[in-house]
């Protein structure tokens, strides 16, 4: 049977640890108190049963056993004195008359046997027959003496079965009162048992209900018991109070309790030990515990205490108080005592180092956020001087300062970085200033050593003082008491000093504050270095790319031009453009970005610039030009595929490039524009508005394979056109339809502005403050050749006419005032007329045009170019591309959609004099006649 316990009324008691409590325990769990308490008592009860069973059965057979004497005694007597027993026993046949009579008292009276025997033993009657004339078991000496004798014996079976046999044997007298015979009643014990059974339902009730009300007594006894014990067996209770005792005075911390009268329960040794207190106080009153009058008051009052430091003679004691019933109304408290007088001096120390760590922490988050040399050293001075110093400077080499490896050489001359603090307070040398230091200084002593100087009075400082005595006298007038000066070394290479000054408000420097600022140091050095080496790579890969950039705007008078390039601040990228004067007084505008960033770009930009220069040249339309462009870059992947290159520079491959290819012809106002993946081109008209021409989108390049349209778009005399790369528009915080509207709105009403202007105007508006790409702004404002100074006329295919072209050529440079160029301009142009109509094909045209240089085109329908050669002494001919590369300044051949068009260029007079180079031509002026017509195969 289990008995559950209920849940304590009481404060919630947790079991110690390491023991789980169940929300219900079995009575009969012999691990608890309750539990073999209860096992105790079932077992009493249990033996109590027992017993009085036992007893009530012993008790039961001996009165069936005197019973058993009785019924015998009474049975015998009454069938021996019955009428005619005695007269039966002299019968003939005694069994036939007695043995009908046997068995009917023998049912009448109720025992088992009724035996009639003659005086010899020899039965005359028995319940089974096979019995009858057998000796009889039994005493019956006494009974033939005239007695009656009771006994225990056993004999032939019984109707009742085994069992112990109570039989009585009575003598059977004549009237004379001589013995005759016998008779023997008995009772089998078995049978007599049955008297004591209907007792034992009683017997077992009365057991029954004690194990009941010992189940109930355990039950309360078992909740008192877990209230008390918490559930814990009894050994466990012992291994408690062992464990309890042997902590309470082993721990180094004093423990008094003390109960809501005042009077001290418990004191363990430390408490005794820390008060001075004797062994006789428990039960004591504490005021009479001659106890220091802080902690008597403490122990006295009901209020909680935490980390309260007491005086107790000579020890500072830490004193936490809590109540020992916070729920209850019981009182009486709990006091623990500390003594913190060690403590208390570790503390301090304990606290500046942990204030120190802190500052090492925060200093290495707040140095080196930019990759900048001069405001990662602001950022050392900045964070020294809050809690380290009140006056912090550092100087460092001028190569970190512009990125260069530092050298020892520069170590006397180092330039003011920055300083930290209030520097009104203390005279020092302003920032950018190059301080030269002498040998016995503390700063040039550390860079020597390689290692801090702390110097903790600077009045006795020498060498500090030496350096400069004026200024060291007006920083002690200020109050400027200690310094430390530190290395900053990285690499095992030292970039300069930092310098940390307190003045007379500050407690002065210690070895310790030495140490902390040498961690301080190299934890800055390392960010100054890692700015200082950004910065050299930086510097180099800006080099580079400006290198590769154009340095200064050809001469053309197509356009008006102005550019803006903005490197990125993590590393340049592979934007560039370019402006590329073509035959013809045209001008091509390029504006390209490769993908990536780092030098790899840049090279990588410098060959395709190197590309589109050498496809201007050829004078290409715009789509073969980006095509031409498209093979280079795909043959470039191609290369870096196949070869390691990838493993020894940034990227892995060029993977593509962007592009946009314009050219502008100031004769006809129109501007062919052709663009690979770039953003689209912005155009700006005199009026103002703004306007994006529609130039159709082709792939990047890089793909292969892929067609690039072109697109004409007339521009006005005025209107301006605006190249930029994606990192204008672009930025990790919008997409580029945002930034595409900021560049119109930036762009809106700038029809009047010069490209400067505009270009300032655009880069003030967009610039963000972190560029993270490369930014190219490309502004060209266009220009357009007038007619009166354009002249164009066509030329019959007949070598007669030349002296016309000659004579109208002689009338126009006339009308322009330019005379002095008339003899080789129209050499020139009777050597390539003669040529187009002797080997060309019609149409044959003339074109002069009129700008800072004379141009002088003619045109043919065929595609055959002339090429100039050499000719020999004795030839006849084949010096007449000779005579006019020589006249003009430049001279070309491109195609048109109808055949080629050979040019010169001629500087005019107020230009570079080509006077001086027409001597070595008379020679040949003498040989030849200018009428005559130059193969253009010789």
């Amino acid at each position: 049977m289990e008995v559950f316990s209920g849940r304590s009324r009481g404060p919630e008691r947790h079991p110690p640890a390491g023991r789980s409590r169940e929300p219900h325990a079995s009575l009969l769990d012999v691990r608890s108190a309750a539990g073999q308490v209860f096992l105790l008592q079932v077992v009493i009860v249990v033996l109590l049963v027992v017993a009085a069973v036992a007893g009530m059965v012993l008790q039961t057979a001996r009165d069936a056993l005197q019973r058993g004497r009785r019924e015998s005694v009474v049975a015998a007597q009454s069938f021996a004195s019955a009428p005619g027993t005695a007269a039966a026993l002299r019968s003939p046949d005694p069994t036939a008359v007695l043995q009908p009579r046997a068995e009917a008292a023998r049912r009448r009276t109720g025992v088992d046997f009724v035996v009639a025997m003659n005086t010899q033993g020899i039965r005359y009657t028995y319940p089974y027959s096979r019995e009858i004339g057998k000796k009889f078991v039994g005493t019956i000496a006494p009974a033939l003496k005239g007695r009656t004798v009771v006994e225990q014996a056993g004999g032939p079976p019984l109707p009742a079965g085994r069992g112990t046999d109570v039989q009585a044997v009575v003598p059977v007298t004549d009237a004379g009162g001589k013995v005759v015979g016998l008779v023997s009643a008995g009772i089998t014990v078995k049978n007599v048992a049955g008297l004591w059974l209907p007792q034992l339902p009683i017997i077992l009730g009365s057991g029954a209900a004690a194990l009941a009300l010992a189940v109930t007594g355990t039950t309360l006894v078992s909740r008192r018991l877990r209230r008390q014990t918490h559930g814990l067996a009894p050994e466990e209770l012992a291994q408690l109070y062992e464990h309890h005792d042997a902590v309470l005075h082993a721990v180094r911390e004093g423990v008094l309790i003390t109960a809501a009268d005042g009077r001290l329960l418990l004191a363990n040794d430390e408490a005794a030990r820390l008060l001075g207190l004797s062994g006789d106080v428990r039960g004591r009153p504490v005021r009479e515990l001659g106890l220091p009058e802080p902690v008597m008051s403490l122990l006295a009052s009901p209020e909680a205490v935490t980390d309260e430091v007491l005086p107790a003679g000579d020890r500072l004691l830490s004193v936490n108080k809590r109540p020992t019933y916070p729920k209850g109304g019981r009182g009486g408290s709990v006091v623990t005592l500390r003594d913190t007088t060690e403590l208390v001096a570790v503390s301090g120390r304990a606290e500046v180092a942990r204030e120190r760590l802190k500052l090492l922490y925060e200093a290495g988050g707040a140095i080196g956020t930019t990759l900048d040399v001069s405001r990662t050293a602001q950022e050392l001075a900045d964070v020294a001087a809050l809690q380290f110093a009140d006056l912090v400077t550092v100087d460092l080499l001028d190569a970190v300062l512009r990125g260069w490896e530092p050298t020892a050489e520069g170590w006397r001359h180092l330039r003011r970085a920055a300083i930290g603090g209030d520097r009104r307070a203390v005279p020092v040398y302003p920032l950018g200033e190059v301080i030269t230091f002498s040998s016995r200084t503390p700063q040039m002593r550390t860079l020597q050593e390689g290692r801090g100087m702390l110097e903790a009075d600077l009045r006795r400082a020498q060498g500090w003082r030496e350096q400069d005595p004026e200024r060291a006298r007006k920083a002690l007038e200020c109050g400027l008491r200690s310094l430390v000066t530190v290395p900053l070394r990285a690499r095992n290479v030292a970039l300069g000093v930092a310098n940390f000054y307190r003045t007379s408000g500050s407690p002065a420097f210690e070895p310790e504050d030495l140490a902390f600022a040498e961690e301080l140091a190299v934890r800055a050095a390392v960010a100054i270095d890692n700015a200082r080496r950004f910065t050299r790579e930086h510097a180099m890969a800006v080099t580079l790319q400006r290198s590769l950039l154009p340095r200064g705007q050809p001469e053309q008078d197509a356009l008006e031009v102005a550019w803006r390039y903005l490197p990125a601040e993590a590393g340049v990228g592979g934007d560039w453009f370019d402006v590329i004067p073509l035959p013809g007084a045209r001008v091509a505008l390029v504006m390209g970005d490769v993908v990536g960033h780092g030098l790899h770009a840049a090279a990588t930009m410098g060959r395709l610039r190197t590309a589109v220069h050498n496809f201007s040249t050829l004078d290409l339309p715009v789509d073969e030009v980006l095509g031409n462009l498209d093979d280079l870059v795909v043959r470039m992947d191609n290369e870096e595929d196949a070869g390691d290159a990838a493993d020894s520079h940034e990227g892995e491959g060029v993977t593509g490039a962007t592009c946009l290819y314009a050219v502008y012809d100031p004769v006809a106002g129109v501007c062919t524009m052709a663009r690979a993946g770039h953003p689209e081109p912005v155009v700006v008209r005199p009026d103002g508005t703004v306007a994006c021409p529609g130039v159709p989108a082709s792939a990047p390049l890089g793909l292969g394979g892929y067609p690039f349209e072109t697109a004409e778009v007339p521009l006005p005399e005025g209107s301006q056109l605006v190249l930029y790369t994606d990192g204008l528009v672009e930025d990790r915080a919008h997409d580029i339809d945002i930034g595409m509207e900021r560049l119109r709105r930036a762009l809106d009403g700038s029809g009047g502005r010069a490209p400067k202007e505009t270009c300032q105007a655009v880069i003030d508006a967009l610039q963000p403050s972190h560029s993270c790409d490369d930014i190219a702004l490309l502004v060209a404002r266009t220009r357009v050749i007038p007619p009166s100074r354009v002249a164009e006329w066509e030329v019959p295919s007949d070598p007669a006419v030349v002296p016309e072209v000659r004579a109208r050529c002689r009338e126009t440079l006339r009308e322009w005032g330019l005379e002095e160029t008339g003899f080789a301009t129209e050499l020139i142009l009777s050597e390539l007329v003669t040529n187009a109509i002797r080997y060309g094909s019609p149409p044959v045209g003339v074109r002069l045009l009129h700008g800072r240089c004379l141009i002088c085109e003619v045109s043919d329908g065929s595609g055959t170019l002339p090429r100039l050669r050499r000719a020999a002494t004795t030839d006849e001919g084949g010096r007449g591309l000779f005579l006019v590369a020589h006249y003009a300044q430049r001279w070309g051949t491109r195609y048109t959609p109808r055949g080629k068009v050979i040019w010169t260029e001629q500087v005019l007079p107020d230009g570079a004099s080509a006077a001086p180079a027409l001597a070595p031509v008379d020679f040949l002026l003498d040989q030849f006649d200018l009428d005559q017509f130059d193969d253009p195969g010789l």
